[in-house]
This record gives C-alpha cells, sequence and structure tokens, in this order.
C-alpha cells in the first residue's frame, strides 16, 4: 500500500463504515475487508494496525465468523470491538459466554488511564454498550484495563504482543471520548503519522490522472450532486478540455438546480471543460406518465438517463476514458469490501456500462466517503453551496412525488420545497439538520381558501438528524418555524391546502419517501 493504512476486519457488524471514518478522521487512512480475507493478503498489505469490528453472532459458537490465531501473531496491532473483542479472547484462550445482564445504552465505564488506550481520558467515561454476551475470562498473558458495574471486562489488553480488546462501541458518538480512544490507539499503539489529508489527496490525484490520460478524451455524466461534481472538478483541473461533462436535465431537479448547475459548469462559470446539457423533461414526463409504482419510476428514470447519455455520446465518438463519482459507500454497500449485507445495487458500482465505446473507467473518489469528499470539494475550490448541498436521489424528485409523476405535480414540489429550505436557513437549522425536503403526497382533501372550497394536495415536510443515514430520527424543529413554513407553502404555491410534518424515523420509515 502506497500510504499507511489501518485495516478494518468486518464479522458483519452495522458500524463497519462507521469504525473505518471514524480513523480517517485521525488522518490514517483505513479500508474494510471481509474476515474471509486470505491471511496472505493481510500480510501483504502491511498495514500499520488492524481492528476487529463487531458483528451479531457469538464467536463460541460453531458456525459464527471467526479468524486464526495467526493474525494476532503477525507483530501487526490489533483491536478488537465488541464482538471482535470477544473473538480476540475466545480465540487466544479466553471464556466468553451468556451474560447474566445484557447491557445496552450509554454506560459508564472506569477505565485505567495509564494504559496506551485511555490515555488522557477521564477514569470514568460514558460509553456505548450493545451486548448479550460477555468476557468471564481473559486470554492468558491480558489485563484487565476497563470495566462497569455488569461488565467485568470493559477493555482488556496484552501490550507486549500489542494486543487490544474493547467490549463497546468506540466509534458512534454516544461514546464521549471514542474518538480520542481510535486515535489513541492509532498514534500510541500503531504509531502512524497521519499522512492522509485532502490537500495531500487532491495534489496526488491531479497528477495520477494526468499521468493515466495523456492526451486521450474522457466524459463524464454530471448529475449536479456532490459527488459528480467534485470528481468533474477533479479531472478539469487535470485534463481541462479534454473532459467533456454531459449534463442529463429530466425535469426532476430541485426548483432552479439546472440554471445553478449551468451556470457553475456551463461556459460562463470557472472550469476549463466542454459542457453538454440536454433538456429532457418533456421525454421523461411522457415516459413517466401513468406510472404509480416507487420501482417502475426508478427503473423507468434509471434507463431513461442511460438511454439520453449514450445519444449525446454518440454525438461525441469514441472516448478513451469514462469518469464516475462513485466513493467508499458505494463500494462497500455493493458487497465489495466487507462482509455485510449487499444493501443496494449502485450504478456506478461492479462492471462497466456497455453504452458507451470507451477503453477504461475512471472513478477518483472511490476510496472516499462522503464528508471526505466534501473536504476535496472545498480544497478544489467549489462553491460551499454545492459542496454542502442536501442529500438528493438519483431519480430526484421522481420518488419525492407520491403516484404518477406530472409537469404539474413537480412543479408544486419544487416550489414547496423551494420554500422549506429557505425558511430552515433563515431559521439557522441548516447545518444542523442532516437531510430535509419537502415531498408530494397523493392525497387530496378538502379545504377553505378565501370563503371558497379547494380540494388540493398534501405535502409533506421531512427533516431528520443522523450519523451514517442507516438510522435517523426526525429533527425537532420549532414550531414557530413550521408554521411560518405551513402559511407560506399553502399561501404561495398553487394547488396545497394542507402541510404535514412526518415524524418517522429510520426503522421503521426510510428517509426518502419512496
Amino acid at each position: 500500500m502506497k500510504r499507511e493504512t489501518v485495516i478494518v476486519i468486518d464479522f458483519g457488524g452495522q458500524y463497519n463504515q462507521l469504525v473505518a471514518r471514524r480513523v480517517r478522521e485521525c488522518n490514517v487512512y483505513c479500508e474494510i475487508y471481509s474476515y474471509k480475507t486470505d491471511i496472505e493478503q493481510i500480510k501483504a498489505m502491511n498495514p500499520k494496525g488492524i481492528i476487529l469490528t463487531g458483528g451479531p453472532n457469538s464467536c463460541y459458537e460453531e458456525d459464527s465468523p471467526s479468524c486464526t490465531r495467526e493474525l494476532f501473531e503477525l507483530g501487526i496491532p490489533v483491536l478488537g470491538l465488541c464482538y471482535g473483542a470477544q473473538l480476540m479472547m475466545h480465540v487466544l484462550g479466553g471464556k466468553v459466554e451468556k451474560a447474566p445482564v445484557r447491557e445496552y445504552g450509554k454506560t459508564i465505564v472506569k477505565v485505567n488511564t495509564e494504559s496506551r488506550l485511555f490515555q488522557g481520558i477521564e477514569e470514568e467515561t460514558t460509553c456505548w454498550m450493545s451486548h448479550f454476551d460477555y468476557i468471564s475470562k481473559v486470554a492468558p498473558g491480558f489485563e484487565i484495563c476497563a470495566s462497569t458495574d455488569n461488565c467485568p471486562v470493559a477493555a482488556a489488553q496484552n501490550p507486549d504482543r500489542q494486543l487490544y480488546a474493547i467490549q463497546f462501541h468506540p466509534e458512534v458518538l454516544h461514546t464521549v471520548r471514542g474518538k480520542e480512544i481510535l486515535s489513541n490507539y492509532v498514534y500510541n499503539v500503531c504509531h502512524c503519522s497521519g499522512d492522509w489529508k485532502m490537500d495531500s489527496f487532491v495534489e496526488q490525484s491531479i497528477r495520477a490522472i494526468r499521468e493515466k490520460v495523456g492526451d486521450g478524451k474522457v466524459l463524464c455524466a454530471l448529475s449536479g450532486g456532490v459527488d459528480s461534481s467534485v470528481a468533474a472538478v477533479l479531472l478539469s483541473k487535470a485534463v481541462g478540455k479534454q473532459l467533456t461533462c454531459v449534463f442529463v436535465d429530466h425535469g426532476l431537479l430541485r426548483k432552479n438546480e439546472g440554471d445553478e448547475v449551468e451556470a457553475v459548469f456551463g461556459p460562463e462559470g470557472p472550469y476549463d471543460l466542454n459542457f453538454i446539457r440536454v433538456n429532457a423533461q418533456e421525454r421523461y414526463y411522457k415516459k413517466l406518465a401513468g406510472v404509480t409504482e416507487p420501482e417502475a419510476k426508478r427503473k423507468i428514470i434509471g434507463e431513461e438517463f442511460i438511454r439520453v447519455f449514450e445519444e449525446e455520446a454518440k454525438k461525441i465518438g469514441a472516448v478513451d476514458y469514462l469518469v464516475q463519482g462513485t466513493i467508499y459507500p458505494d463500494v462497500v454497500e455493493s458487497g465489495l469490501g466487507g462482509e455485510s449485507a449487499v444493501i443496494k445495487s449502485h450504478h456506478n458500482v461492479g462492471g462497466l456500462p456497455d453504452y458507451v465505446d470507451f477503453k477504461e473507467i475512471i472513478e477518483p473518489l472511490r476510496d472516499l466517503f462522503k464528508d471526505e469528499v466534501r473536504k476535496v470539494g472545498l480544497e478544489l475550490g467549489i462553491p460551499e453551496y454545492l459542496v454542502f448541498r442536501q442529500p438528493f436521489p438519483g431519480p430526484g424528485l421522481g420518488i419525492r412525488i407520491i403516484g404518477e409523476v406530472t409537469a404539474e405535480k413537480v412543479r408544486i414540489v419544487q416550489d414547496a420545497d423551494a420554500i422549506y429550505r429557505e425558511e430552515i436557513a433563515k431559521a439557522g437549522l441548516d447545518k444542523e439538520i442532516n437531510q430535509y425536503f419537502a415531498a408530494l403526497t397523493n392525497m387530496r382533501s378538502v379545504g377553505v381558501m378565501g370563503d371558497e372550497r379547494t380540494y388540493d394536495y398534501a405535502v409533506a415536510l421531512r427533516a431528520v438528524k443522523t450519523i451514517d443515514f442507516m438510522t435517523a430520527e426526525s429533527a425537532e424543529i420549532p414550531y414557530e418555524v413550521l408554521n411560518k413554513v405551513m402559511n407560506r407553502i399553502i399561501n404561495e404555491v398553487k394547488g396545497v391546502n394542507r402541510v404535514f410534518y412526518d415524524l418517522t424515523s429510520k426503522p421503521p420509515g426510510t428517509i426518502e419517501f419512496e
């Protein structure tokens, strides 16, 4: 590996990406691998440290995910978290069994501050516990370095062999000093230097792209989203006018968004590239007419994008490289990294598109998490409003309109959403809420406006707070803000006479509506 790296071995837990992100926040590069990864491959990577993640199983059961004793004998520091901690004890001769008391949630943990892991941490600190099993006996050569009232081994260590086991989850924000504990591991135990920084990533990427592309032609599908925008600017800085960006405006973007994308990337914008905007709104509305099933809508929008993109690509002729804004969670969630189940199929991962004549694919952001992509965007000088824009699904407003998609419904949801976003920003809540938007329900109801009976649509407002978008809670927006949004939408958006606020968390709901 070119840069110093800590690897996460995934045993099927839900926090594998979060562990890797937290390590990267310490300026140390981190990647996720399945527990099935061959030991020889791990040796060849020569990582500075290995972290074993949590998982849903009991390590003493026959079919549970496991690892060999050899992993702990490589001379590489190993940190076991939750299931990973129990597995380390189990493999090395300790004992793990069903806990008499299950611990779940915030728990006070007493730590030995002389341990390299807990240097600079208070003797009593709040941590996040989530376990049915517990370590009833540490493996030979280990000493206990943290405990709780119900968990005698909240952490154990064998400093001579650089082996550490933690029963709680330092990677989640509920563990108050979790980031410091992981930082202690990568710096005090693994002796990393911290060479993973976005400014050097940008320099190295531009150099590598320039070298790879030479005088070749490059094609990029630009959606205007954060990932594709950052990828496009990175390529523009590297190869200039050898890059052509095709922006397909499917008419399902937020209000004025197509024009905003063109203002940044078009001929009047600051970037050296060729920009083609395809206004395909009417084409999409025709294809979507009468379609109400969410997956059918997604499929039509995705397939039509490919057709439009293909037509434009044919006009350009053969290109050498196709650029995609794939990011690291796309790779992991598509089952190409780690062990967790495939969450969703991503159009950017797992095979090259067969609709464009090109030699090779370039995915400059493939190793980055979303927060790192944003840092790269700022480093490249992309305007903040683009870098920190709200997450937006590929099918756009097509899945924020329940039922059939029409031009009229798109106008309603665009106008309502613009008002909502404007008022959230005015209230100073835009940086606190991770995602917020207006959706158009398929419900119509009777109302009274100006002494007249109306029969119009209901708009639903959604706002969530989340760490990782895997789970989310609805945001507590002050009533006066919601009331102002409701008044403005009903008065300013023709066709709406009710406004709802969606309180559903994820699970059981999803963040998007469809």
